[in-house]
């Protein structure tokens, strides 16, 4: 199930940056919309879990493998807190106290994509910090909860969003008491004085992995995450 809301307030400290609560109502002004807009994947900053620390295994650069909106995905477009994203077909909005906006997978709401925004004094991500820096802060995170037995990095990333947006993502399992093992996609950016936080949980238990094509979908959903285009 999706984190309870912890009410954080992002200050100089980088510990308030890992928060994967959902506080706020969600908008109103909300709304989806078909088009043919495309996800570019970017460069990626690959990262290794060893057994005393996180290490850099390098860059690899990608200009490759474009998400259309299609009958699978739609877009959904958040105008007044100013946030787009793909939002798989088979999902659907529910309203839950503390998300800005909530989506679960039809019969099983498990399997999440949920968007937290929050005021911040930033005025970009690499004013707190690098993408490893953060993951790490997320993991730490992860593993302070008393239903987590284990999280491990799989990758962090840096790509440019909208205007050159800087946009970080994450990717990392996460074993717990709640729901078993956990595949979470995460995107984060900073716009408009404003922290935007997307969080994607998917089951990805042994005895029925994640399948290579919702995996993909899945991080179309990643990829399409940005600031909402000025009109």
């Amino acid at each position: 199930s999706y984190p309870k809301p912890q009410n954080p307030v992002l200050s100089s400290s980088p510990k308030y940056l890992v928060s994967t609560s959902l506080p706020g109502a969600p908008s109103s002004s909300t709304h989806l919309q078909n088009s043919n807009d495309c996800v570019l994947r970017l460069t990626k900053r690959s990262l290794n879990l060893s057994i005393l620390s996180l290490f850099f295994n390098g860059f690899s650069s990608k200009c490759v493998a474009y998400a259309e909106e299609s009958e699978l995905l739609q877009r959904y477009t958040d105008a007044k807190e100013g946030f787009t994203l793909l939002i798989p077909s088979t999902f659907q909005k529910v309203e839950k106290a503390g998300a800005t906006v909530l989506f679960e997978q039809v019969d099983k709401g498990s399997n999440n994509i949920g968007v937290v925004v929050n005021p911040v004094r930033l005025s970009s991500l690499s004013e707190f910090g690098s993408p490893e820096f953060v993951v790490d802060k997320l993991i730490q995170a992860e593993k302070r909860k008393e239903s987590t037995k284990d999280a491990e990095v799989v990758e962090a990333a840096e790509r440019s969003g909208q205007g050159g947006l800087q946009v970080y993502e994450f990717e990392y399992k996460v074993d717990s008491t709640r729901g078993g093992m956990k595949r979470i996609f995460s995107a984060a950016f900073v716009a408009s004085k404003k922290l935007y936080l997307l969080n994607i949980a998917h089951s990805d238990k042994p005895e029925s992995p994640l399948d290579a094509q919702t995996r993909t979908m899945l991080e179309q959903v990643l990829r399409s995450f940005d600031a909402a285009p000025q009109t």
